[in-house]
C-alpha cells in the first residue's frame, strides 16, 4: 500500500522508475554547455523550485521548505520527481542543488515523519528516502551541491550524493552525518556514500561520534571540495559545472557508473530488507522516546 502510493505519485508525473531508466551510455548526447546560468524553463512544486536553462543544459534545483528544509515525505517525493524530469529532458546535462532558505541547506530527515506514526507511514517514508538517494547518487547528470548553510544528517547525505560539493565559507555553518546524537544508526548506504567521499577512518570516527563539522574542518577532511565566500557561491558552482560539462558526456557518465554502481546495486538488492530494518528500529519505544525528547528540546529552543 505504502509502496503503491509513492509509485502512483511518481507515475502521475510521467517519469520512469529507476529500474526502467536507460543506461547513461544509451542516451543521446545533449547540447554543449553555455554557462553562465540564464533564465529558462522552470517548474515549481510546494517544496522544490527548478529552473532549467536549456541553452547551457544546466538546471538549478532549490529546496524551499522553510524554516529548515526538513526532508519530509512530500519534499522527498517532489525531489525525486523533479530530478527524474530533468534526467529525462535531453536538454539538461547538469543540476546545481542549493537552498532558498537563508543559512540552512537542509536540516535532514523530518523527525515528525518518524515519530508517532503507523508502520505503513514509516514504510512509505523510508522508501521515499531510498528513492531520493537512488535517483541522485545514480544520476547520469553532473550534480553540484552549492551548500549555502548548515547541512546535518540527511542534508549531508544529499550533498555527499552529488559529484562536487562547494560550501559557503562560514564557520557557523556545519555539515555531517550526526544520526548517532539522536540514538539513530545511519544505514549502510549512508555509510557507503560517506566512506567513498572521505575514506574509512574519517567516516568511522565521524559516524560513531555523530560529528557535525564546521565548514573549515569539513573542507580539511574532504567532506566538501571547496569553500568560497557566500556571495561567490553560485558563481563558483556555475564555473565548476562548466568545467565538468566540458568533457564528453559518454566518457564521464560511464566512469561515474563504474565508480558508483556497486553502491547503488547493494541497496537495490537489499531494498526491502533495509525498509524492514528501518521500520523495526524506528518503531522501538526507546527510539520513539528519544525522538520525542529531541522534538521537545527543539520546541523549547524556539520558545
Amino acid at each position: 500500500m505504502a509502496a503503491a502510493t509513492l509509485v502512483r505519485r511518481i507515475g502521475r508525473s510521467g517519469v520512469l522508475p529507476l529500474c526502467c531508466r536507460p543506461p547513461a551510455w544509451d542516451r543521446t548526447p545533449r547540447p554543449p554547455p553555455g554557462l553562465p546560468l540564464a533564465p529558462g524553463r522552470s517548474f515549481s512544486n510546494n517544496k522544490i523550485q527548478v529552473e532549467l536553462d536549456e541553452s547551457s543544459g544546466v538546471a538549478m534545483m532549490k529546496l524551499k521548505s522553510p524554516p529548515v528544509n526538513s526532508l519530509s515525505l512530500e519534499l522527498l517525493t517532489e525531489f525525486a520527481i523533479s530530478l527524474e524530469k530533468l534526467e529525462n529532458n535531453r536538454a539538461c546535462r547538469g543540476v546545481i542543488i542549493t537552498s532558498s532558505v537563508p543559512k540552512i541547506f537542509s536540516s535532514g530527515l523530518d523527525i515528525t515523519e518518524m515519530c508517532g506514526k503507523s508502520v505503513e507511514h514509516y514504510t512509505e517514508f523510508w522508501r521515499a528516502v531510498q528513492e531520493m538517494w537512488l535517483r541522485l547518487y545514480g544520476s547520469s547528470m553532473v550534480t553540484v551541491a552549492a551548500v549555502n548553510g548548515s547541512s546535518p544528517a540527511g542534508g549531508c547525505l544529499v550533498a555527499l550524493s552529488c559529484d562536487y560539493r562547494i560550501m559557503a565559507e562560514n564557520p557557523k555553518f556545519s555539515i555531517g552525518l550526526n544520526e548517532a546524537q539522536l540514538g539513530i544508526v545511519a544505514p549502510f548506504w549512508f555509510k557507503d556514500t560517506f566512506v567513498n567521499v572521505v575514506g574509512h577512518r574519517i567516516a568511522e570516527r565521524s559516524l560513531q561520534l555523530g560529528s557535525l563539522h564546521p565548514a573549515p574542518e569539513a573542507h580539511k577532511l574532504g567532506l566538501v571540495d571547496e569553500l568560497v565566500p557566500e556571495e561567490k557561491l553560485m558563481e563558483k558552482a556555475a564555473a565548476v559545472m562548466a568545467q565538468w560539462l566540458a568533457l564528453p558526456d559518454h566518457a564521464r557518465q560511464l566512469t561515474k557508473t563504474m565508480m558508483r554502481k556497486p553502491v547503488v546495486d547493494r541497496l537495490v538488492a537489499h531494498r526491502e530488507e533495509d525498509i524492514k530494518n528501518f521500520v523495526t528500529f524506528i518503531s522501538k519505544e526507546s527510539i520513539q522516546k528519544s525522538l520525542r525528547m529531541y522534538m521537545e528540546m527543539l520546541k523549547k529552543r524556539k520558545s
